[in-house]
């Protein structure tokens, strides 16, 4: 087996609290005094279900005060660049790093200021590691809609200046999908991409809300498309990128084990995958994890894990020379001597 960390891949469901390191929650919680609860501290990574609001609550809760210990410029820019360096450690090319900049507005100034500051991080972390990234800007489907198209008019300011997306997170099953429609619109017609959740916590039903309301081009998840092969067909046939984040859908309880995580089942349809880790922090898996796990759980081999990836860099809003020379590597990758026994792939 070809070591994993070497595919090229590229990133595209990471939230940026989540994508914490664990010591460094630690540490900036050390420096200001705040209390972690035992969950974070000596339960890590916590046992996490959302079958139930009571199980949603507390990871919405562990989430809060990860965000809380982000305290100065300096540790945001130590959270993006930490996040760079993690996936140029797996792998990673292109990283997608998403963002609600409401959530820090009040700490940071106000929401301009705070994407500023994110996306001048973000280019000083691509130099630094040489893994390209761009940033979609998510609302907060727990927040009123009209949040959300502040959020989107905030966005479409940014095109061509580091924001590539926007995106619609948190409990699918709370707010009502269609009250986010402006949003979207606002975004759509700013160019950017747009990549609501959908299909994680709720059904195929909600999958067609976001195509047909707020016209998903790639979907948060989307993993429950296979419940329904109708759907599944539409999505392939419209070329829908799926986000598959395989560890954290088995810690919420989306699906009971990783040999549960359909990834071959959606392979074999047709559809366009790209794995993410969604909130590491939380779920203890970065981004080569999620290849290893598939690889593990579904004894997949290495011609269809390099197709993962090369699905990875087609879903992305990478420039043309990252994906061009990413789609070589991965090649190279494939072509190259199986250790276990030093023959070539057939």
């Amino acid at each position: 087996m070809r070591d994993l960390h070497a595919l090229p891949k590229a990133h595209l469901h990471l939230h940026f609290t989540g994508s914490m390191r664990h010591e460094t929650l630690l540490e900036l919680a050390e420096r200001d005094g705040i209390h972690l609860p035992d969950a974070l501290v000596h339960q890590w990574p916590p046992q996490l279900s959302a079958r139930d609001e009571k199980g949603w609550f507390r990871f919405q809760r562990l989430y809060d005060v990860a965000r809380s210990v982000l305290r100065t410029e300096d540790d945001v820019r130590r959270l993006v660049r930490e996040a760079a360096e993690d996936d140029a450690r797996d792998g990673g090319r292109w990283l997608e790093i998403q963002v609600d900049p409401s959530g820090y507005a009040s700490r940071f100034g106000n929401t301009t200021a705070f994407t500023d500051l994110v996306l001048d991080a973000v280019r000083d972390a691509s130099e630094r590691t040489g893994v390209g990234m761009g940033v979609i800007i998510a609302a907060n489907r727990t927040r009123h809609p009209l949040d959300a198209r502040t959020l989107a008019r905030l966005a479409a300011q940014y095109v061509g200046h580091g924001v590539i997306g926007f995106g619609l997170s948190n409990d699918e099953r709370r707010g009502t999908t269609r009250e986010f429609e402006k949003a979207f619109s606002i975004a759509e017609r700013a160019g950017l991409m747009l990549a609501p959740h959908g299909g994680e916590l709720c059904g195929p039903e909600h999958i067609e809300v976001c195509l047909d309301v707020l016209h998903a081009d790639r979907l948060g998840h989307g993993v429950r498309a296979v419940e329904d092969p109708a759907l599944l067909d539409r999505i392939v046939e419209a070329g829908v990128a799926l986000e598959i984040c395989p560890t954290s859908n088995v810690s919420l309880g989306v699906h009971s084990d990783l040999s549960s995580v359909p990834v071959p089942q959606l392979m074999e349809a047709g559809a366009t995958l790209a794995l993410g880790a969604d909130d590491p922090l939380l779920f203890g898996s970065r981004l080569a994890g999620q290849y290893a796990t598939m690889r593990a759980a579904h004894d997949l081999d290495d011609t269809q894990l390099a197709e993962l990836a090369r699905m990875s860099f087609r879903a992305s809003r990478a420039p043309e020379e990252v994906v061009k020379q990413a789609m070589a590597d991965i090649d190279a990758w494939l072509a190259a001597p199986d250790p276990r026994d030093g023959t070539l792939p057939a």
